[in-house]
């Protein structure tokens, strides 16, 4: 008795282990395959609750993983570019999308005498790993990655079918189960388990396999679903700890929605038994609706019961979003802008790692226009010595120093992430960019120093020189912004305009020069400010150097 107890024990663990495995591999697929989709959806969402609930239903669909997704959009609050309101609706979508993998796992349940469909889609872990093997384009590995974690998703099931059936033919064993029958209890087993394994998928997949072979009634199985959706949270929790206030409230909100759906139906379950004296529950009722099918009726309850919670708290947003403010109020230190931060990523954005390559896109495009502008004001500041702006200078300088420290940090840490090859050649790249985009602030510092040099000296550029160093200044404006198109939309044509205008901007530079010496020459500026002149020109051709190498990065990740 014990050894066959053991033997399902071991049989089922595998089970759970080859389930997860392919849970985890197939998420990161789908998510490579699809982030650049789900981005385009989440800046399209704007304030439509309904739309919200569809990105999240779609994307947790795509991906398959609410857990992702949740922990994507406590990532994007986190940098501002969601709201708390916004993220509830994507939340509650999630909690939809997840039910796709019961449904599948319910699918994959069907066969009876023939072939069944768990071992027809078992045969898709052989075709993908082929597929893998054999393939030396990026995207068909990919395709191959997405269809081996499909298949071995079933591959797992049918280990944890299969223990069932050996769990369902010990006597003591069903005779243990039969007696957890409290609501309360069995659900707080269901949240327990999901916390632990973190994953509500693998758990209701599991209470399938056990309802199926008997082990579980189906109100037993309804009740441990219920509760693997409050632990569940236990990943927003844990990506909400280490962020900021926004992202704690974040997970918040996901707890409250998923511990208000488990209440809201233990007390309809509570008043069914009452008013039926017993004879009608959840399990009755989806037994009449779907019979002689228990995976189906475990898995459309499920389905059923996030679409319903779902209708209820959406009506309910504002409010809970309120509440959770009221719970985690302001900080009046936090609600002042004078710590630097990156604008788009955190690290909680790691865990979706192709997502987290384009979300560092728009920080190196961020830290671009934080370069240009300081070399805008470097410039003013030199032509006109007012130096009104120099603080907002020195915060901008260390904001960049700060960026391209963080930035390269970020990377290492993504960089050890599973990525296709492009994304992974884009890192690579994008580490000298950002370094480049610091030098940028460095020569706009270069420029300053001159502009205090002259005013210590009492001293001013003439005003052809000043004309000259403002069409410096339009020039290397001009060639910031192909430079930024050709690398956010990854133009070639735009590239090519670049190099022309730093052709221009290398022959200004010998103008400059030789215009300097002309009026050093007829005496109209003294040798020390025609070498501050000469050396402004220089650190003008460098910018314009470094804006270059970021647009040139294309070529090696496009």
């Amino acid at each position: 008795m014990l050894m066959l107890i053991a033997i399902a024990i071991l049989t089922l663990i595998a089970g759970i282990g080859v389930f997860l495995v392919a849970c985890k591999m197939l998420s990161t697929s789908l998510e490579s395959a699809s982030s650049a989709g789900l981005k385009r959806l989440f800046a399209k969402m704007g304030n439509n609750k309904w739309l919200g609930v569809g990105v999240g239903t779609v994307g947790t669909a795509a991906i398959q993983s609410s857990g992702a997704v949740t922990v994507m959009v406590i990532g994007f609050v986190n940098v501002g570019i969601m709201s708390l309101a916004q993220a509830a609706t994507v939340i509650y979508g999630a909690n939809i999308g997840t039910t796709v993998t019961a449904q599948l796992v319910a699918l994959g349940m069907f066969g009876g005498n023939g072939i069944s469909t768990t071992v027809l889609f078992s045969a898709l872990a052989g075709i993908g790993a082929f597929v893998m093997m054999f393939s030396k384009r990026d995207k068909w590995k990919q395709t191959g990655s997405i269809l081996a974690g499909f298949g071995l998703l079933f591959v797992g099931l049918g280990i944890m079918s299969g223990a069932m059936d050996e769990f369902a033919a010990l006597d003591s064993v069903k005779q243990f189960l039969a007696t957890i029958s409290n609501p309360l209890l069995i659900v707080f087993i269901g949240a327990l388990l999901t916390a632990i394994i973190q994953s509500s998928s693998v758990l209701t997949s599991i209470a399938i396999t056990m309802v199926v072979a008997g082990l579980l009634s189906l109100d037993q199985g309804i009740f441990l679903t219920m509760g693997s959706n409050i632990g569940s949270c236990v990943v927003a929790i844990l990506a909400g700890m280490t962020s900021g206030r926004n992202a704690k409230r974040t997970a918040l909100i996901h707890l409250f929605f998923n511990v208000m759906g488990v209440v809201l139906f233990l007390l309809i379950a509570l008043v069914l038994h009452l008013f039926t004296q017993g004879d009608w529950g959840f399990g009755k009722l989806f037994e009449a609706m779907f019979p002689h099918a228990p995976q189906v009726q475990l898995a459309m309850f499920h389905t059923v019961f996030n679409v319903c919670t779902t209708l209820v708290a959406l009506p309910l947003t504002n409010g809970l979003v309120r509440l959770v403010c009221r719970i985690i109020p302001d900080d009046v230190y936090e609600l002042r802008d004078d710590k630097f931060h990156l604008h788009f990523l955190d690290d909680s954005m790691l865990v979706t790692p192709a997502l987290a390559v384009r979300q560092l896109k728009a920080e190196v495009e961020n830290m671009g226009a934080l370069a240009h502008d300081n070399f805008c004001r470097a410039i003013h500041i030199v032509t006109t010595l007012d130096f009104s702006d120099l603080e907002k200078f020195k915060k901008t300088e260390n904001e960049l120093n700060f960026l391209n420290s963080e930035l390269t940090r970020y990377v290492a840490v993504l960089s050890a992430k599973s990525l296709s090859q492009t994304d992974s050649k884009y890192l690579s790249c994008s580490v000298k960019s950002v370094s480049d985009l610091e030098r940028i602030g460095d020569y706009a510092e270069n420029i300053v120093e001159y502009a205090e040099s002259l005013k210590t000296q009492n001293e001013t550029f003439s005003a052809p020189a000043v004309l000259e160093i403002k069409e410096m200044e339009r020039k290397i404006t001009a060639l910031y912004h192909e430079v930024m198109k050709a690398y956010h939309d990854l133009d070639f044509t735009a590239l090519e305009y670049a190099y022309q205008i730093e052709e221009q901007i290398d022959s200004f530079t010998e103008t400059m020069e030789s215009q300097h010496i002309q009026r050093l020459v007829a005496g109209q500026c003294t040798p020390q400010v025609g070498a501050e002149y000469i050396s402004l020109a220089q650190n003008a051709e460098r910018v314009a150097d470094h804006f270059i190498n970021v647009g040139k990065s294309i070529r090696s990740f496009a």
